[in-house]
Protein backbone atom coordinates (compact mmCIF):
# COMPACT_ATOMS: atom_id res chain seq x y z
CA UNK A 1 0.00 0.00 0.00
CA UNK A 2 3.02 2.26 0.26
CA UNK A 3 3.36 4.69 -2.58
CA UNK A 4 7.08 5.01 -3.20
CA UNK A 5 9.73 7.11 -1.54
CA UNK A 6 10.13 9.83 -4.13
CA UNK A 7 7.72 12.69 -4.44
CA UNK A 8 6.63 15.95 -2.97
CA UNK A 9 8.92 16.39 0.02
CA UNK A 10 12.09 14.96 -1.53
CA UNK A 11 14.06 18.14 -2.28
CA UNK A 12 16.51 19.53 0.27
CA UNK A 13 16.45 23.23 -0.65
CA UNK A 14 13.24 25.24 -1.11
CA UNK A 15 12.51 25.92 -4.74
CA UNK A 16 12.37 29.48 -6.00
CA UNK A 17 8.90 30.78 -6.92
CA UNK A 18 8.13 30.43 -10.61
CA UNK A 19 7.54 33.39 -12.88
CA UNK A 20 4.51 32.54 -14.97
CA UNK A 21 4.10 33.83 -18.52
CA UNK A 22 1.20 33.81 -20.93
CA UNK A 23 1.53 31.24 -23.71
CA UNK A 24 -1.71 30.90 -25.69
CA UNK A 25 -5.44 31.39 -25.59
CA UNK A 26 -8.09 29.54 -27.59
CA UNK A 27 -11.62 30.92 -27.87
CA UNK A 28 -10.82 34.36 -26.52
CA UNK A 29 -13.89 36.54 -26.07
CA UNK A 30 -14.16 40.03 -27.43
CA UNK A 31 -15.05 42.80 -24.98
CA UNK A 32 -18.75 42.64 -24.21
CA UNK A 33 -19.25 39.38 -26.09
CA UNK A 34 -21.87 37.16 -24.50
CA UNK A 35 -20.83 33.61 -23.67
CA UNK A 36 -23.13 30.85 -24.88
CA UNK A 37 -23.90 28.28 -22.20
CA UNK A 38 -23.02 25.35 -24.47
CA UNK A 39 -19.53 26.76 -25.11
CA UNK A 40 -18.44 26.86 -21.46
CA UNK A 41 -15.56 24.44 -20.86
CA UNK A 42 -16.37 21.75 -18.28
CA UNK A 43 -13.33 19.41 -18.43
CA UNK A 44 -9.58 19.63 -19.20
CA UNK A 45 -7.07 16.78 -19.41
CA UNK A 46 -3.47 16.33 -20.65
CA UNK A 47 -2.41 12.90 -21.85
CA UNK A 48 0.55 11.15 -20.20
CA UNK A 49 3.06 12.43 -22.75
CA UNK A 50 1.82 16.01 -22.53
CA UNK A 51 1.68 16.20 -26.33
CA UNK A 52 -2.11 16.15 -26.42
CA UNK A 53 -4.72 18.15 -24.56
CA UNK A 54 -8.48 17.56 -24.52
CA UNK A 55 -11.29 19.81 -23.38
CA UNK A 56 -14.99 19.07 -23.02
CA UNK A 57 -17.81 21.61 -22.87
CA UNK A 58 -21.40 21.88 -21.74
CA UNK A 59 -22.58 21.33 -25.30
CA UNK A 60 -21.24 17.76 -25.28
CA UNK A 61 -18.29 18.50 -27.57
CA UNK A 62 -14.72 17.28 -27.11
CA UNK A 63 -11.95 19.42 -28.60
CA UNK A 64 -8.43 18.03 -29.07
CA UNK A 65 -5.20 20.04 -29.23
CA UNK A 66 -1.71 18.77 -30.06
CA UNK A 67 1.75 20.00 -29.19
CA UNK A 68 3.60 21.57 -32.11
CA UNK A 69 6.88 22.96 -30.75
CA UNK A 70 8.25 19.55 -29.68
CA UNK A 71 7.63 18.11 -33.15
CA UNK A 72 9.42 20.90 -34.99
CA UNK A 73 12.85 20.40 -33.43
CA UNK A 74 14.77 19.13 -36.43
CA UNK A 75 18.52 18.99 -36.94
CA UNK A 76 21.48 16.89 -35.89
CA UNK A 77 21.84 15.56 -32.38
CA UNK A 78 24.80 17.88 -31.78
CA UNK A 79 22.78 20.93 -32.81
CA UNK A 80 19.93 19.91 -30.53
CA UNK A 81 22.29 19.39 -27.60
CA UNK A 82 23.79 22.85 -28.08
CA UNK A 83 20.39 24.53 -28.12
CA UNK A 84 19.44 26.31 -24.91
CA UNK A 85 15.87 25.10 -24.45
CA UNK A 86 15.56 26.59 -20.99
CA UNK A 87 15.21 30.04 -22.52
CA UNK A 88 14.02 29.42 -26.05
CA UNK A 89 11.57 26.56 -25.66
CA UNK A 90 8.02 27.79 -25.62
CA UNK A 91 5.14 25.31 -25.30
CA UNK A 92 2.75 25.68 -28.19
CA UNK A 93 -0.40 23.76 -29.02
CA UNK A 94 -2.60 23.85 -32.06
CA UNK A 95 -6.20 22.89 -32.64
CA UNK A 96 -6.37 19.31 -33.89
CA UNK A 97 -10.02 18.31 -34.20
CA UNK A 98 -13.34 18.25 -32.38
CA UNK A 99 -16.32 15.93 -32.29
CA UNK A 100 -19.74 15.68 -30.71
CA UNK A 101 -19.34 13.22 -27.87
CA UNK A 102 -22.75 13.38 -26.18
CA UNK A 103 -26.22 14.56 -27.12
CA UNK A 104 -29.03 15.63 -24.77
CA UNK A 105 -31.24 12.70 -23.81
CA UNK A 106 -34.44 12.08 -21.88
CA UNK A 107 -34.97 9.28 -19.39
CA UNK A 108 -38.62 8.40 -19.90
CA UNK A 109 -38.73 6.01 -16.95
CA UNK A 110 -37.63 8.69 -14.49
CA UNK A 111 -38.89 11.70 -16.47
CA UNK A 112 -35.44 13.28 -16.29
CA UNK A 113 -33.48 15.26 -18.83
CA UNK A 114 -29.89 14.08 -19.21
CA UNK A 115 -27.54 16.93 -20.07
CA UNK A 116 -24.96 16.56 -22.81
CA UNK A 117 -22.36 18.35 -20.64
CA UNK A 118 -18.98 16.58 -20.50
CA UNK A 119 -18.13 15.92 -16.83
CA UNK A 120 -14.74 14.22 -17.24
CA UNK A 121 -12.25 13.22 -19.95
CA UNK A 122 -9.50 10.62 -19.51
CA UNK A 123 -6.83 9.66 -22.03
CA UNK A 124 -6.17 5.96 -22.64
CA UNK A 125 -3.11 4.22 -24.06
CA UNK A 126 -2.29 5.07 -27.66
CA UNK A 127 -1.80 2.43 -30.35
CA UNK A 128 -1.06 2.29 -34.08
CA UNK A 129 -0.95 6.05 -34.47
CA UNK A 130 -4.41 6.55 -32.99
CA UNK A 131 -5.37 8.21 -29.71
CA UNK A 132 -8.05 6.82 -27.41
CA UNK A 133 -10.02 8.60 -24.73
CA UNK A 134 -12.98 8.21 -22.40
CA UNK A 135 -15.58 10.92 -22.00
CA UNK A 136 -18.65 10.97 -19.78
CA UNK A 137 -21.72 13.04 -19.07
CA UNK A 138 -24.02 12.42 -16.10
CA UNK A 139 -25.05 8.91 -17.16
CA UNK A 140 -23.11 7.52 -20.13
CA UNK A 141 -19.40 6.88 -20.70
CA UNK A 142 -18.03 6.62 -24.24
CA UNK A 143 -14.75 5.23 -25.56
CA UNK A 144 -13.42 7.17 -28.56
CA UNK A 145 -10.77 6.42 -31.14
CA UNK A 146 -9.34 9.39 -33.04
CA UNK A 147 -7.18 8.52 -36.01
CA UNK A 148 -5.84 10.12 -39.16
CA UNK A 149 -7.47 8.70 -42.25
CA UNK A 150 -5.84 9.20 -45.64
CA UNK A 151 -8.18 10.33 -48.38
CA UNK A 152 -7.40 8.21 -51.45
CA UNK A 153 -8.18 9.23 -55.01
CA UNK A 154 -7.72 7.55 -58.40
CA UNK A 155 -4.65 9.12 -59.96
CA UNK A 156 -4.07 6.93 -63.05
CA UNK A 157 -6.75 5.42 -65.28
CA UNK A 158 -6.54 2.54 -67.74
CA UNK A 159 -7.35 4.77 -70.74
CA UNK A 160 -4.73 7.00 -72.23
CA UNK A 161 -6.19 10.52 -72.44
CA UNK A 162 -4.16 11.30 -75.59
CA UNK A 163 -6.15 8.65 -77.46
CA UNK A 164 -9.51 10.28 -76.71
CA UNK A 165 -11.29 12.12 -79.54
CA UNK A 166 -12.46 15.72 -79.19
CA UNK A 167 -12.33 17.23 -75.76
CA UNK A 168 -13.42 14.10 -73.92
CA UNK A 169 -11.60 13.69 -70.62
CA UNK A 170 -10.96 10.69 -68.50
CA UNK A 171 -13.31 11.95 -65.85
CA UNK A 172 -16.10 12.63 -68.28
CA UNK A 173 -15.68 9.33 -70.09
CA UNK A 174 -15.80 7.36 -66.87
CA UNK A 175 -18.54 9.32 -65.19
CA UNK A 176 -20.92 10.02 -68.04
CA UNK A 177 -22.17 6.47 -68.34
CA UNK A 178 -25.91 6.41 -67.68
CA UNK A 179 -27.34 3.25 -66.22
CA UNK A 180 -29.85 1.45 -68.49
CA UNK A 181 -32.28 -1.35 -67.59
CA UNK A 182 -30.71 -4.75 -68.24
CA UNK A 183 -32.27 -8.00 -69.44
CA UNK A 184 -31.42 -11.49 -68.26
CA UNK A 185 -27.97 -12.87 -69.15
CA UNK A 186 -26.51 -9.38 -69.45
CA UNK A 187 -28.54 -8.22 -72.43
CA UNK A 188 -29.68 -4.64 -72.80
CA UNK A 189 -33.01 -3.26 -73.91
CA UNK A 190 -31.17 -0.64 -75.97
CA UNK A 191 -28.93 -2.48 -78.42
CA UNK A 192 -27.42 0.70 -79.73
CA UNK A 193 -26.38 1.74 -76.22
CA UNK A 194 -22.68 2.20 -75.57
CA UNK A 195 -21.17 2.36 -72.08
CA UNK A 196 -18.62 4.93 -73.26
CA UNK A 197 -19.44 8.52 -74.03
CA UNK A 198 -19.95 9.42 -77.66
CA UNK A 199 -16.76 11.52 -77.88
CA UNK A 200 -14.47 8.58 -77.15
CA UNK A 201 -13.37 5.75 -79.45
CA UNK A 202 -10.93 2.89 -79.00
CA UNK A 203 -7.68 3.14 -80.92
CA UNK A 204 -7.34 0.92 -84.00
CA UNK A 205 -6.43 -2.59 -82.98
CA UNK A 206 -7.69 -2.02 -79.42
CA UNK A 207 -5.73 -1.28 -76.27
CA UNK A 208 -2.30 -2.96 -76.22
CA UNK A 209 -2.45 -3.68 -72.47
CA UNK A 210 -4.80 -3.51 -69.50
CA UNK A 211 -3.76 -1.18 -66.70
CA UNK A 212 -5.76 -1.20 -63.48
CA UNK A 213 -6.53 2.22 -61.98
CA UNK A 214 -3.93 3.26 -59.41
CA UNK A 215 -4.92 4.95 -56.16
CA UNK A 216 -2.84 7.63 -54.44
CA UNK A 217 -3.21 9.30 -51.05
CA UNK A 218 -3.64 13.02 -51.37
CA UNK A 219 -4.56 14.35 -47.92
CA UNK A 220 -5.37 13.22 -44.40
CA UNK A 221 -8.38 13.91 -42.27
CA UNK A 222 -9.02 13.14 -38.61
CA UNK A 223 -11.85 10.76 -37.88
CA UNK A 224 -13.34 10.29 -34.41
CA UNK A 225 -15.21 7.06 -33.95
CA UNK A 226 -17.10 5.87 -30.88
CA UNK A 227 -15.84 2.36 -30.20
CA UNK A 228 -17.92 1.52 -27.13
CA UNK A 229 -20.71 2.96 -25.00
CA UNK A 230 -20.84 2.10 -21.28
CA UNK A 231 -24.40 2.91 -20.21
CA UNK A 232 -27.18 2.01 -17.75
CA UNK A 233 -24.85 1.40 -14.80
CA UNK A 234 -25.42 4.56 -12.72
CA UNK A 235 -28.61 5.74 -11.05
CA UNK A 236 -26.97 8.99 -9.97
CA UNK A 237 -24.77 11.53 -11.73
CA UNK A 238 -21.28 10.35 -12.67
CA UNK A 239 -18.68 12.61 -11.06
CA UNK A 240 -15.45 10.73 -11.86
CA UNK A 241 -13.82 8.30 -14.24
CA UNK A 242 -10.26 7.03 -13.82
CA UNK A 243 -8.03 4.69 -15.82
CA UNK A 244 -6.20 1.84 -14.14
CA UNK A 245 -2.45 1.43 -14.58
CA UNK A 246 -3.06 -2.05 -16.01
CA UNK A 247 -4.34 -0.39 -19.20
CA UNK A 248 -7.36 -2.70 -19.29
CA UNK A 249 -9.85 -1.41 -16.72
CA UNK A 250 -11.28 1.85 -15.42
CA UNK A 251 -13.67 3.01 -12.71
CA UNK A 252 -16.68 5.30 -12.82
CA UNK A 253 -18.13 6.89 -9.69
CA UNK A 254 -21.46 8.51 -8.90
CA UNK A 255 -22.85 9.82 -5.61
CA UNK A 256 -23.33 6.38 -4.05
CA UNK A 257 -21.46 3.76 -6.09
CA UNK A 258 -18.17 3.06 -7.82
CA UNK A 259 -18.17 0.60 -10.73
CA UNK A 260 -15.24 -1.25 -12.29
CA UNK A 261 -15.25 -1.71 -16.07
CA UNK A 262 -13.14 -3.55 -18.61
CA UNK A 263 -12.44 -1.34 -21.62
CA UNK A 264 -13.31 -4.21 -23.96
CA UNK A 265 -16.66 -5.04 -22.32
CA UNK A 266 -19.38 -2.40 -22.43
CA UNK A 267 -22.40 -4.41 -21.26
CA UNK A 268 -21.06 -5.46 -17.86
CA UNK A 269 -19.50 -3.72 -14.88
CA UNK A 270 -18.73 -4.72 -11.29
CA UNK A 271 -19.92 -2.68 -8.35
CA UNK A 272 -16.90 -2.36 -6.03
CA UNK A 273 -18.02 0.40 -3.64
CA UNK A 274 -21.61 0.96 -2.51
CA UNK A 275 -22.39 3.48 0.21
CA UNK A 276 -26.16 3.49 -0.34
CA UNK A 277 -27.95 2.75 2.95
CA UNK A 278 -30.95 0.43 3.15
CA UNK A 279 -33.05 3.42 4.13
CA UNK A 280 -32.15 6.59 2.21
CA UNK A 281 -33.12 8.66 5.24
CA UNK A 282 -29.99 7.29 6.91
CA UNK A 283 -27.74 8.73 4.18
CA UNK A 284 -25.06 10.95 5.75
CA UNK A 285 -22.45 11.34 3.00
CA UNK A 286 -21.94 10.85 -0.72
CA UNK A 287 -18.97 10.05 -2.95
CA UNK A 288 -17.57 13.19 -4.58
CA UNK A 289 -14.47 11.99 -6.47
CA UNK A 290 -12.52 8.79 -7.14
CA UNK A 291 -9.17 7.95 -8.71
CA UNK A 292 -6.98 4.90 -9.26
CA UNK A 293 -3.46 4.80 -7.84
CA UNK A 294 -1.04 5.72 -10.67
CA UNK A 295 1.10 2.56 -10.33
CA UNK A 296 -0.74 0.06 -8.09
CA UNK A 297 -3.59 -1.43 -10.09
CA UNK A 298 -5.27 -2.81 -6.95
CA UNK A 299 -5.51 0.51 -5.11
CA UNK A 300 -7.92 3.41 -5.50
CA UNK A 301 -8.99 6.40 -3.42
CA UNK A 302 -12.33 8.13 -3.15
CA UNK A 303 -13.44 11.24 -1.30
CA UNK A 304 -16.69 12.10 0.43
CA UNK A 305 -18.90 15.07 1.19
CA UNK A 306 -17.80 14.85 4.83
CA UNK A 307 -14.22 15.74 3.98
CA UNK A 308 -12.72 12.25 4.28
CA UNK A 309 -10.64 10.21 1.83
CA UNK A 310 -10.73 6.42 1.82
CA UNK A 311 -8.05 4.20 0.35
CA UNK A 312 -9.39 0.90 -0.96
CA UNK A 313 -7.54 -2.34 -1.75
CA UNK A 314 -9.36 -4.37 -4.41
CA UNK A 315 -7.60 -7.56 -3.24
CA UNK A 316 -9.43 -7.56 0.09
CA UNK A 317 -12.92 -8.37 -1.19
CA UNK A 318 -15.14 -8.13 -4.24
CA UNK A 319 -17.24 -5.39 -2.63
CA UNK A 320 -14.91 -2.94 -0.90
CA UNK A 321 -17.23 -1.74 1.84
CA UNK A 322 -14.35 -1.59 4.30
CA UNK A 323 -11.47 0.76 3.52
CA UNK A 324 -7.79 0.03 3.99
CA UNK A 325 -7.04 3.56 5.24
CA UNK A 326 -9.07 6.61 6.19
CA UNK A 327 -7.75 10.16 5.89
CA UNK A 328 -9.64 12.95 7.61
CA UNK A 329 -8.89 16.06 9.61
CA UNK A 330 -10.85 16.40 12.82
CA UNK A 331 -12.40 19.81 13.42
CA UNK A 332 -11.40 21.92 16.39
CA UNK A 333 -13.80 21.68 19.35
CA UNK A 334 -16.40 24.44 19.37
CA UNK A 335 -15.75 25.46 15.77
CA UNK A 336 -18.73 23.67 14.25
CA UNK A 337 -21.35 25.74 12.46
CA UNK A 338 -24.14 25.30 9.92
CA UNK A 339 -21.59 25.57 7.10
CA UNK A 340 -18.94 23.25 8.54
CA UNK A 341 -20.00 20.15 6.62
CA UNK A 342 -20.70 22.03 3.39
CA UNK A 343 -17.27 23.63 3.18
CA UNK A 344 -15.56 20.39 4.27
CA UNK A 345 -16.93 18.51 1.25
CA UNK A 346 -14.07 17.47 -1.05
CA UNK A 347 -14.69 18.40 -4.68
CA UNK A 348 -11.60 16.78 -6.23
CA UNK A 349 -8.68 14.48 -5.42
CA UNK A 350 -5.52 13.76 -7.40
CA UNK A 351 -2.65 11.33 -6.81
CA UNK A 352 0.87 12.63 -7.24
CA UNK A 353 2.76 10.85 -10.03
CA UNK A 354 4.65 8.52 -7.67
CA UNK A 355 1.43 7.67 -5.83
CA UNK A 356 2.62 8.50 -2.33
CA UNK A 357 0.69 11.75 -1.96
CA UNK A 358 -2.94 12.69 -2.51
CA UNK A 359 -4.03 16.27 -3.13
CA UNK A 360 -7.59 17.18 -2.15
CA UNK A 361 -9.63 20.34 -2.66
CA UNK A 362 -12.46 21.44 -0.43
CA UNK A 363 -14.22 24.78 -0.62
CA UNK A 364 -11.78 26.65 1.61
CA UNK A 365 -8.44 24.97 1.03
CA UNK A 366 -6.09 22.51 -0.63
CA UNK A 367 -4.75 19.65 1.49
CA UNK A 368 -1.82 17.37 0.76
CA UNK A 369 -1.96 13.89 2.30
CA UNK A 370 0.78 11.27 2.71
CA UNK A 371 -0.79 7.82 2.27
CA UNK A 372 1.66 6.49 4.87
CA UNK A 373 0.37 8.95 7.48
CA UNK A 374 -3.36 9.03 8.22
CA UNK A 375 -3.23 11.32 11.28
CA UNK A 376 -3.80 14.44 9.17
CA UNK A 377 -2.66 16.31 6.06
CA UNK A 378 1.03 17.02 5.53
CA UNK A 379 0.25 20.52 4.25
CA UNK A 380 -2.78 22.79 4.10
CA UNK A 381 -3.00 25.67 1.63
CA UNK A 382 -5.73 28.17 2.45
CA UNK A 383 -7.35 29.41 -0.73
CA UNK A 384 -10.67 30.95 0.32
CA UNK A 385 -10.09 31.93 3.93
CA UNK A 386 -11.09 35.52 3.13
CA UNK A 387 -14.58 34.21 2.23
CA UNK A 388 -15.34 32.85 5.69
CA UNK A 389 -17.28 35.99 6.76
CA UNK A 390 -19.33 35.76 3.54
CA UNK A 391 -20.51 32.15 3.84
CA UNK A 392 -24.15 33.19 4.33
CA UNK A 393 -24.13 35.15 1.07
CA UNK A 394 -22.35 32.34 -0.74
CA UNK A 395 -24.96 29.89 0.53
CA UNK A 396 -27.80 32.11 -0.68
CA UNK A 397 -26.42 32.34 -4.23
CA UNK A 398 -25.27 28.66 -4.27
CA UNK A 399 -21.61 29.60 -4.80
CA UNK A 400 -20.70 27.61 -1.71
CA UNK A 401 -21.48 24.45 -3.71
CA UNK A 402 -19.01 25.28 -6.52
CA UNK A 403 -16.71 22.35 -7.26
CA UNK A 404 -13.12 23.51 -7.85
CA UNK A 405 -10.57 21.07 -9.28
CA UNK A 406 -6.94 20.74 -8.26
CA UNK A 407 -3.73 19.51 -9.87
CA UNK A 408 -0.08 18.75 -9.07
CA UNK A 409 3.06 19.42 -11.08
CA UNK A 410 4.76 16.42 -12.66
CA UNK A 411 7.60 16.49 -10.11
CA UNK A 412 5.14 16.94 -7.23
CA UNK A 413 6.81 20.12 -5.97
CA UNK A 414 3.83 22.44 -6.59
CA UNK A 415 0.05 22.33 -6.48
CA UNK A 416 -2.60 24.51 -8.08
CA UNK A 417 -6.32 25.22 -7.94
CA UNK A 418 -8.83 27.78 -9.17
CA UNK A 419 -10.78 30.54 -7.49
CA UNK A 420 -13.20 33.37 -8.27
CA UNK A 421 -12.68 36.36 -10.61
CA UNK A 422 -10.94 33.91 -12.99
CA UNK A 423 -8.01 33.65 -10.58
CA UNK A 424 -5.97 30.56 -9.84
CA UNK A 425 -3.35 29.82 -7.19
CA UNK A 426 -0.01 28.04 -7.33
CA UNK A 427 1.61 26.85 -4.07
CA UNK A 428 5.00 25.31 -3.45
CA UNK A 429 4.76 22.21 -1.27
CA UNK A 430 8.45 21.39 -0.70
CA UNK A 431 9.73 21.90 2.87
CA UNK A 432 10.53 25.54 3.56
CA UNK A 433 8.79 26.81 0.44
CA UNK A 434 6.80 30.04 0.83
CA UNK A 435 5.58 30.09 -2.77
CA UNK A 436 1.94 31.18 -2.94
CA UNK A 437 1.23 32.87 -6.25
CA UNK A 438 -2.08 34.34 -7.40
CA UNK A 439 -2.59 34.48 -11.15
CA UNK A 440 -5.38 35.68 -13.41
CA UNK A 441 -6.63 33.83 -16.49
CA UNK A 442 -5.80 36.60 -18.92
CA UNK A 443 -2.94 37.62 -21.21
CA UNK A 444 -1.30 39.31 -18.23
CA UNK A 445 -1.43 36.60 -15.53
CA UNK A 446 0.62 38.54 -12.95
CA UNK A 447 -1.64 41.62 -13.15
CA UNK A 448 -3.43 40.90 -9.89
CA UNK A 449 -0.45 39.64 -7.95
CA UNK A 450 -0.84 40.32 -4.22
CA UNK A 451 1.43 39.66 -1.23
CA UNK A 452 1.01 36.13 0.11
CA UNK A 453 2.62 35.79 3.54
CA UNK A 454 3.23 32.30 4.84
CA UNK A 455 2.67 31.08 8.36
CA UNK A 456 5.55 29.33 10.07
CA UNK A 457 5.28 25.56 9.90
CA UNK A 458 5.20 23.38 12.98
CA UNK A 459 7.10 20.14 13.26
CA UNK A 460 5.31 16.83 13.87
CA UNK A 461 7.92 14.21 14.34
CA UNK A 462 11.25 13.32 12.82
CA UNK A 463 11.27 14.95 9.40
CA UNK A 464 7.57 15.26 8.65
CA UNK A 465 6.26 18.80 8.62
CA UNK A 466 2.65 19.84 8.61
CA UNK A 467 2.44 23.19 6.86
CA UNK A 468 -0.35 25.73 6.78
CA UNK A 469 0.12 28.24 3.98
CA UNK A 470 -2.14 31.17 3.30
CA UNK A 471 -3.09 32.44 -0.14
CA UNK A 472 -4.13 36.00 -0.86
CA UNK A 473 -6.17 36.63 2.28
CA UNK A 474 -7.83 39.96 1.68
CA UNK A 475 -11.42 40.85 2.40
CA UNK A 476 -12.84 40.21 -1.05
CA UNK A 477 -10.82 43.01 -2.67
CA UNK A 478 -7.90 42.42 -5.00
CA UNK A 479 -4.66 44.40 -5.31
CA UNK A 480 -6.36 46.95 -7.57
CA UNK A 481 -9.22 47.54 -5.18
CA UNK A 482 -11.73 45.61 -7.28
CA UNK A 483 -14.30 43.42 -5.60
CA UNK A 484 -14.12 39.71 -6.35
CA UNK A 485 -16.62 38.53 -8.93
CA UNK A 486 -18.32 35.32 -7.81
CA UNK A 487 -19.97 34.82 -11.21
CA UNK A 488 -16.62 34.30 -12.96
CA UNK A 489 -15.03 31.19 -11.52
CA UNK A 490 -12.08 29.12 -12.64
CA UNK A 491 -13.18 25.57 -11.86
CA UNK A 492 -11.12 23.48 -14.29
CA UNK A 493 -7.36 23.35 -14.80
CA UNK A 494 -4.62 20.82 -15.58
CA UNK A 495 -0.83 20.74 -15.12
CA UNK A 496 1.40 19.40 -17.88
CA UNK A 497 2.82 16.01 -16.78
CA UNK A 498 6.49 16.88 -17.34
CA UNK A 499 6.80 20.67 -17.65
CA UNK A 500 5.74 23.74 -15.72
CA UNK A 501 2.81 24.50 -17.96
CA UNK A 502 -0.82 24.98 -16.88
CA UNK A 503 -3.99 24.93 -18.96
CA UNK A 504 -7.08 26.49 -17.38
CA UNK A 505 -10.61 27.31 -18.45
CA UNK A 506 -12.27 30.68 -17.99
CA UNK A 507 -15.83 30.23 -19.31
CA UNK A 508 -15.40 29.32 -23.00
CA UNK A 509 -11.72 30.36 -23.21
CA UNK A 510 -8.76 28.03 -22.78
CA UNK A 511 -5.70 29.81 -21.39
CA UNK A 512 -2.22 28.31 -21.27
CA UNK A 513 0.74 29.48 -19.20
CA UNK A 514 4.36 28.37 -18.75
CA UNK A 515 7.20 29.10 -16.35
Amino acid sequence: MNGGDEGVVASEEPLQPLEWKFSQVFGERAAGEEVQEVDIISAIEFDKSGDHLATGDRGGRVVLFERTDSKNQHGSRKDLENTDYSNSRHPEFRYKTEFQSHEPEFDYLKSLEIEEKINKIKWCQTATGAVFLLSTNDKTIKFWKVQEKKVKKISDMNIDPSKANGNGSIASSSNSCILKPHLANGGSSDKAYSYLSSDFSFPPGGLPSLRLPSVASHETSLLARCRRVYAHAHDYHINSISNNSDGETFISADDLRINLWNLEISNQSFNIVDVKPTNMEDLTEVITSAEFHPTHCNTLAYSSSKGSIRLVDLRQSALCDSHAKLFEEHEAPGSRSFFTEIIASISDIKFAREGRYILSRDYMSLKLWDINMDSGPVSTFRVHEYLRPKLCDLYENDSIFDKFECCLSGDGSRVSTGSYSNLFRVFGCAPGSTEATTLEASKNPMRRQVPTPARPSRSIGNSITRVVRRGAENTGVDANGNSFDFTTKLLHLAWHPSENSIACAAANSLYMYYA
